[in-house]
């Protein structure tokens, strides 16, 4: 694999170490795999949003379904992926799995997070003594511009899970290195870029052969025993290390509310309350007193709340300890039943994954600075501020869907002004250059640049949000979905809230404000501009 573990007699030397310096040395190596595999995926996918964004995530299981190591991608998938590998496993009870094996899914009832991001769930088999053994899993999860449904990039104004494109249950799709190339058919006729969806598959398969070749070579180079100790030691470390770290947050109940601005089918801000508690190293969440579930797509599989409360878990315990399932048992999570975060099939999901679980983190980040007043920062954007765009490209000659988030103003916090034009929170992904936008897609990139004193004011300022304007070279249907339009994230210690976002069409020289969430059809040089929100300030502004 290269490096430093290359030199002769480095394996001995770890393997001869103490339990401590082992277990480093493990983690990194597992958590590079994952690496290895998202480097493969977007060096090999077709879709801007995939091989330029970078909205894909992997990571490595053991046996039993536990996460042994992630990748650094994106916080809302890897939260809700363990779900998914469950399924996958399930699925292997009937239909035992086989070395080259490749199971699909993206029910967001099982463990997915919205239809557009794909999970692809391979078990690991290794050579041992001539024996072929299962070693664990491993798993990816990209996000595919289009899969169907309503409306271009398949996030639209929804009302059911339907309406958003193709829902496919674990099934196996690789079997034995074979696709099955009738269900590949079934999909690519139910999604309006077939040969980009086919390109971006092609691209996570080729990660799971990475992952398969890393491992049997770790397997060949200290052995399948050691290799599982490993795994199992550096969970029990996390989970040790976790609640020590949590022990620490004073004892009490304290409560949030914050609201998301709406469903965009019916009036209203939609409510979600949380209580948090620690008790000797696990920390309670309880969510009661939250909106049932809603008539539009800000709904959130549980599956999608769990990966935010992991995610501000994860931020509350340091970089210092593996990010794994250990860090699992320290959450005991009450979600009332049919809520907007907990709801029954078949309500619709699309923004939940999104939007709401950004909200998610806001609340909980919020009920905990009664416990910790001067670590919490401010709120950021609070929003991936989504925007899809589709239809026929007549140069190209050839159907487009295009599928974006966009960074804006994180909060400010007690030692420092939050960063500006960021994702924030369970959003992890890149920038689009306006060079590949431009190459791929029938539009032309007329502004981009921070919006200026969109922070919140405070000793230390909230982050700015950023304005993105696109021309359109032909007609064209588009969706917004946004958060923080009509109430700006949240300043703490005496800051100001974070500015709204802001999203406006032009039409000649006519400047039309968007709704926050909705569709609209755009002709040939309209323009389409999206504001992304600034991040609350922290503490009380200086003076003058």
């Amino acid at each position: 694999m290269g490096g430093i573990e290359s030199l002769p007699g480095f394996w001995g030397s770890v393997l001869a170490a103490p339990l401590a310096f082992q277990l480093q040395v493990f983690a990194h190596i597992f958590a590079s795999v994952a690496e290895e595999m998202g480097a493969t995926m977007h060096r090999t996918a077709f879709s801007p949003n995939i091989k330029e964004r970078r909205d894909h995530s992997c990571a490595i299981f053991d046996a039993g379904g536990n996460m042994i190591a992630q990748a650094a991608h994106i916080p809302v998938h890897l939260g809700a992926m363990p779900a998914s590998v469950v399924a996958a496993i399930a699925l292997f009870a009937d239909d035992p799995a086989a070395p080259g094996d490749i199971v699909i899914l993206n029910d967001p009832y099982l463990g997915g997070t919205h239809l557009p991001d794909i999970t692809t769930v391979s078990p690991i088999f290794v050579d041992v003594d001539d024996v072929t053994k299962l070693f664990g899993y491993a798993a990816t999860r990209a996000h595919h511009a289009d899969v169907g449904g309503m409306t271009p990039g398949s996030m639209p104004l929804s009302s059911e899970i339907y309406q958003e494109g193709l829902i496919i249950p674990p099934i196996k799709l690789v079997r034995g290195g074979d696709l099955d190339e009738a269900i590949m058919a079934v999909m690519l006729a139910n999604v309006r870029t077939p040969e980009e969806r086919r390109g971006d598959f092609a691209a996570q398969f080729s990660a799971h052969r990475v992952a398969n070749r890393r491992i049997g070579e770790m397997t060949a180079r200290y052995g399948l025993d050691l290799l599982r100790e490993m795994a199992s030691e550096l969970l029990a470390y996390s989970a040790r290390m976790t609640a020590a770290r949590l022990r620490k947050i004073p004892g009490g109940v304290h409560r949030f509310t914050d609201r998301l601005d709406g469903d965009g089918l019916t009036e209203g801000e939609i409510p979600i309350v949380v209580a948090v508690s620690q008790n000797d190293g696990k920390l309670h969440f309880d969510f009661a007193g939250t909106s049932p579930a809603v008539a539009g797509s800000v709904n959130a599989p549980s599956a999608v709340t769990m990966s935010a409360i992991y995610y501000v878990v994860r931020c509350l315990v340091g970089q210092e300890v593996p990010a794994n399932a250990g860090m699992y048992g320290a959450v005991e999570v009450q979600i009332p039943e049919n809520s907007v975060l907990n709801p029954d099939p078949p309500h619709a999901v699309a923004g939940g994954n999104v939007e709401t679980s950004q909200r998610v983190v806001d609340v909980v980040w919020g009920a905990l600075v009664g416990a910790l007043p001067g670590i919490v920062p401010a709120a950021g954007q609070g929003t991936m501020n989504n925007l899809t765009l589709g239809g026929y490209d007549p140069e190209r000659e050839r159907p487009f869907a295009y599928y974006e988030t966009m960074g804006g103003g994180s909060g400010g916090g007690p030692t420092r002004d939050g960063a500006s034009g960021s994702h924030v929170a369970m959003s992890n992904t890149w920038n689009t250059p306006v060079e590949a936008l431009e190459f791929a897609l029938p539009v032309l990139v007329e502004r981009y640049e921070i919006r200026r004193d969109s922070g919140g004011a405070g000793l230390h300022k909230g982050g700015e949000g950023l304005r993105r304007d696109l021309r359109l070279l032909c007609a064209a249907q588009a969706n917004t979905l946004g958060e923080r339009r009509m109430t700006g994230p949240y300043g703490l210690n005496g800051g100001e809230p974070g500015g709204v976002g802001r999203d406006q069409r032009r039409r000649g020289d006519e400047w039309r404000d968007l709704p926050g969430k909705g569709p609209l059809e755009l002709e040939p040089g309209d323009v389409i501009s999206i504001g992304s929100p600034g991040g609350g300030g922290w503490g009380e502004p200086p003076a003058g």
